[in-house]
């Protein structure tokens, strides 16, 4: 046995360091139950953005919030600033808030609260699913509902219950264990275009998530399974440009358009008003918006929301290894737009539309 057991330290887990144990999802779930005031706010936004997605609702879906939530309390200011004006504008706009819980990275870097919450390089992920649970508690119990990336495979299991909307990362589109993810999930996708700008394979990863699929996954009770899906039928492709430019102009929702028809998929398209299309720079957001609003505006388009990367202040700072330092209500990763910017935006977008019907 002694023998065996050498023989294996020969050949596995050269390269890891630690294996530590992780609550299992029904654990987490029992400490920090779903609310009846979380559900109905979840229930009632994924029924609203389904019939966006489907056409039936034509209000403008607007996803917006922090590129990446790193500060709780600072995501929960925003989200009491978001949802007065929810509220208020309803008329015209869906909004749901970006919670951005998972980071992923082109090499190195902070890779989010769940991943990494104290910043510190520690990878305490059962903390970090801990916090990102209650956070998103909270803020499905003001009524906001909230849109996240899904990354990692395994943490959908702990937060699916609190997240209205989902999308898939340009790195992530094309890999069969997204789409097959996305086909078994309980809320509405979008899907963005490559990195390199394409949308055929943000359309192909529609059409692959419509359509049941049996993958690796775990339980609520954390043991390894086949998860079996029957399809996800609410897709939608994200706009967010590429290494070849921005693709935020009227001649690529046309395309997507033709290319989802052609998928026999209804044209759904939300563009991402940052990264690519901003061309790196957070300030473009505003003139990609309003170049949106315009499309929206002028004649019919499959164009049924935005996307924009806001938070309570402007910009974006470094991680520094003096976590005091850090400044409230800045962007850890990408570089946002701040509240005032974000408030003209929602309140002048509203009454245009407002008068165009």
């Amino acid at each position: 046995m002694e023998d065996l057991k050498n023989l294996a330290q020969q050949v596995a887990n050269l390269h890891v360091r630690e294996l530590l144990p992780l609550l299992a999802p029904c654990e987490l779930k029992a400490r920090l139950p779903l609310t009846p005031a979380a559900a109905r706010t979840v229930t009632e936004a994924r029924a609203t953005l389904r019939a966006v997605l489907r056409g039936e609702d034509h209000r403008l879906l607007v996803v917006i919030g922090p590129c990446s939530i790193h500060d709780p309390a600072a995501a929960l200011d925003y989200a009491r600033h978001l949802v007065l004006l929810q509220r208020e504008l309803a008329g015209q706009l869906v909004i749901v808030m970006r919670a951005y819980l998972e980071k992923p990275r082109t090499t190195v870097g902070w890779r989010g609260l769940i991943n990494d919450p104290y910043l510190n390089g520690s990878f305490d992920m059962s903390a970090g699913l801990t916090v990102a649970r209650e956070l998103l508690l909270e803020l499905n119990a003001l009524g906001l509902p909230v849109a996240t990336e899904m990354l990692d495979p395994i943490s959908p299991q702990y937060l699916d219950d609190q997240i209205s909307m989902a999308t898939i990362g340009a790195r992530t589109t094309e890999a069969q264990t997204h789409r097959a993810l996305a086909s078994g999930i309980s809320m509405p996708v979008g899907f963005k275009n490559g990195t390199d700008g394409g949308i055929q394979v943000a359309v192909n990863a529609c059409v692959a998530a419509a359509g049941p699929h049996s993958f690796l996954g775990i339980t609520d009770d954390g043991r390894s399974a086949v998860v079996k899906t029957t399809g996800n039928p609410d897709s939608c492709v994200i706009l967010r440009g590429g290494s070849h430019g921005p693709n935020y102009q009227e001649e690529w929702s046309v395309q997507a358009t033709r290319l989802m028809r052609e998928a026999n998929l209804h044209p759904a398209v939300l563009v991402d008003c940052s990264h690519a299309n901003a061309e790196g720079d957070f300030r473009r957001q505003e003139t990609v918006w309003y170049k949106v609003i315009e499309q929206i505006l002028a004649r019919p388009t499959p164009i049924v929301g935005i996307m924009v990367e806001s938070n309570l202040i402007e910009g974006k700072q470094p991680l520094l290894a003096d976590r005091s330092a850090l400044k409230y209500g800045v962007s850890l990763t990408d570089g946002c737009i701040g509240w005032e910017t974000t408030e003209r935006l929602l309140v002048e977008t509203h009454h245009a539309l407002a008068k165009r019907t």
